[in-house]
């Protein structure tokens, strides 16, 4: 059972019941002596999407949600709904374009490495790895003759997420991008 202080993005917990998962945490702490930190929690509710905005002080507890973690592949999507396949016993779930808005730019038919949490035979949310690799499709040319170092350009990925790259990339080119920031690690 995690504390509020230990809250990390994706974990999910169980609040009134129902799971939700971090979005987004914040800590503030207050100027006066004596007074505790107090942690802003952003949560989605797993079941209906909804937003949650909490406070907690950082020794409060929170009940850790009762899931089943698998490994899945993501199979298809058929225009607003895409398809996992179950790894191990090879049942299919689906999830909305809603559902996976935040994780839509990482994903490409028949990825594997991605786990899913399942609670009653239903699927909550899928994790993705730390980074994935992903395809440029388009970037502009470097420029010729510039030697300054660190220098960067707009790449446009395979699933369509644009980012910043190092300027000697090119199209074609298959890059590792950190599924949390958002951001270019290092070639593939």
């Amino acid at each position: 059972m995690p504390r509020a202080s230990e809250l990390k993005k994706g974990m999910v917990v169980e609040i009134e019941g129902i799971p939700h998962s971090v979005k987004q945490t914040e800590a503030r702490s207050p100027s006066s002596r004596g007074a505790v930190t107090i942690y802003k929690v952003r949560f989605l509710n797993l079941q209906n999407g909804t937003k949650l905005d909490s406070s907690f002080k950082g020794s409060e507890i929170l009940l850790q949600a009762n899931f089943d973690r698998v490994p899945i592949q993501y199979s298809y999507c058929d225009a607003e709904i895409f398809y996992f396949m179950n790894m191990e016993n090879f049942n299919q779930y689906e999830l909305t374009r809603d559902q996976l808005a935040e994780q839509l730019p990482f994903l490409t038919e028949q990825q594997e490495n991605i786990f899913a949490l399942i609670s009653n035979e239903q699927i909550l949310t899928i994790e993705l790895p730390q980074s994935v690799d992903l395809l440029i499709n388009d970037t502009p040319p470097a420029i010729s003759g510039s030697s300054a170092t660190n220098r960067t350009k707009t790449a446009t990925l395979s699933t369509g997420l644009e980012i910043q790259v190092p300027e000697y990339l090119r199209p074609g080119d298959l890059i590792k991008v950190n599924t949390i920031t958002g951001k270019y690690i290092s070639r593939a």
